[in-house]
């Protein structure tokens, strides 16, 4: 077999292989169905088992995954029953209130003096745990409110906050901003309550 024939025949048949691989890829290709459920999720079908794959049922054996997860705030975040870091002592808060308008007097025997709501849970990213709170001042007399609200992680206490809160005038009903622990620690909940006037 002379050298030029012997070449030849490597690239033909090498040509032949390329085309050969090429048309297996695709028909592994064409041969997986691949879509988007109605809940918006990727998914895969095997079309010989009819078997529908999505990142929630494939297997966690196969992931590659570090023996040494790293332990930072945002890992954190996936579990955070975990953290047992607290913000320490109860830290005591003078606000400044916004008169959010006014309200009849109902203050007797079937309402009392002040009424709290709305503490609403946000955080201000980079900086602290933030809750605005309403205390409605339902008497004809000027009341200076003291509130204690609690911070909490998974039913474990964070920081407690004691507010002093601005005098409220008859009939007033103020918002008042609470700052919460920082957002390097995690908070899921905020409950407050009156300490005075009861």
């Amino acid at each position: 077999m002379t050298p030029a024939f012997r070449t030849a025949t490597s690239v033909v048949l090498g040509c032949v292989a390329a085309g050969v691989v090429a048309a297996s890829a695709m028909a592994q290709t064409a041969g997986v169905g691949a879509g988007v459920s109605a809940s918006g999720t990727t998914q895969f079908r095997d079309p010989k088992t009819g078997v529908v794959w999505t990142p929630e049922n494939v297997s966690k054996d196969s992931r590659l995954e570090s023996a040494n997860p790293p332990s930072t705030p945002a890992d954190r975040a996936f579990d955070p029953k975990t953290q047992i870091a607290t913000a320490g002592a109860i830290a005591v808060q003078r606000p400044s209130a916004n008169l959010m308008g006014t309200v009849p007097i109902t203050a007797g025997p079937s309402m009392p003096i002040v009424t709290l709501d709305g503490p609403s849970l946000q955080a201000i990213p980079g900086q602290r745990w933030l809750t605005v709170l309403y205390v409605t001042n339902n008497s004809a007399n000027t009341v200076d409110a003291v509130v204690d609200c609690r911070f909490t992680n998974s039913g474990q206490k964070v920081v407690n906050a004691r507010l002093l809160v601005p005098p409220a005038g008859p009939g007033e009903r103020l918002g008042v901003p609470v700052r919460g622990p920082r957002t390097d620690l995690f908070v899921d909940r905020v409950t407050c309550q009156l300490m005075s006037p009861i």
